[in-house]
């Protein structure tokens, strides 16, 4: 595996509106991005969620993605995927929770993500400034539907952490449009994957990118209630999110009347669903948006 456990340096950082962007520079110049975002909480206190890299690229070639469409460049090892904590808690604080959305397929890299994990779970090895570890509470791994991480995972993994699964679409024939890999794995063997996955009282997350004129009509949502029928699913609408230089002209973004419509469909099929607002969209920080970081004055 390519790399070292020497610590990545925080090479770029941009902000918007209290989220942060931090390219962070490996050992062999390559850059991978991780990103802050504050919410608010229960008690009143800011939340801070960090969204975690596993990949330099990824190999899934989802469509919409701008890390889907740069490549698969290398595997992250271990300390590097941990290291992202450690940087942002210098430069900012320590995170609240760790949610590992970024750039690449975490169930691709299994063995270095799974070490990541026990690294930041163990008191002993977490970053400078905190002794405490983190719990899998506090923590969600997101998947294509990698249909062998997911089986490594129920057999290995851990079963406090939750698990998002991004969807994005009601069937196959729009699913391999958008995500080649359901090709491979389709939308009927992951179902099957999840039904036998120790998921806790059937509940995960089921991340749902909205494209206008796409996978947005009543009988979209019609079918993709009754693929999740059989779950506690929380659909999260995200409205997609266009990256400059990636050229998608058949992609395009709804305004937030047109996600609230498609949530209220779901909503009136007996779906649990919300819609996420998409926070660090001008530093391209926001879902989909992450790829390969430009350094200063390049």
């Amino acid at each position: 595996m390519t790399g070292t456990d020497t610590q990545p340096r925080v090479e770029i950082v941009h902000r918007e509106k209290g989220v942060v962007k931090l390219g962070l520079a490996l050992s062999d110049a390559s850059i991978v991005e991780c990103v802050l975002i504050p919410s608010p909480s229960r008690d009143g206190r800011e939340k801070l969620t960090l969204c975690l890299s596993t990949q330099v690229g990824c190999r899934m070639g989802c469509r919409f993605c701008a890390t889907g469409r740069m490549g698969f460049v290398r595997d992250l090892t271990a300390a590097e995927i941990a290291s992202q904590v450690h940087a942002a808690e210098r430069l900012v604080r320590r995170p609240d929770n760790l949610v590992f959305m970024g750039m690449g397929e975490p169930l691709d890299n299994f063995d270095a993500w799974h070490s990541a994990v026990e690294r930041l779970i163990d008191s002993r090895r977490v970053g400078e400034k905190s002794p405490l570890a983190y719990s899998t509470n506090d923590m969600t791994v997101s998947t294509c539907g990698h249909l062998p991480g997911l089986g490594e995972l129920a057999n290995r993994g851990f079963r406090r952490m939750g698990l998002a699964v991004s969807l994005n679409a009601p069937n196959d024939a729009i699913r391999s449009r958008i995500m080649p890999a359901n090709r491979r794995w389709p939308m009927a063997q992951l179902r099957e994957a999840l039904l036998s996955f120790p998921l806790r009282n059937r509940v995960f997350l089921a991340e749902y990118v909205v494209f206008k004129g796409l996978n947005d009509a009543p009988e979209h949502a019609q079918e993709l209630a009754d693929w999740l029928r059989p779950f506690r699913a929380l659909v999260n609408l995200i409205a997609y999110n266009p990256t400059p230089g990636v050229d998608a002209p058949e992609l395009v973004r709804p305004g937030w009347h047109e996600v609230e419509r498609f949530k209220n469909m779901l909503v009136s099929q007996g779906v649990f669903a919300s819609r996420r607002e998409s926070k660090g969209r001008r530093i391209s920080a926001a879902c989909g948006q992450l790829g390969r970081s430009q350094r200063p004055g390049k």
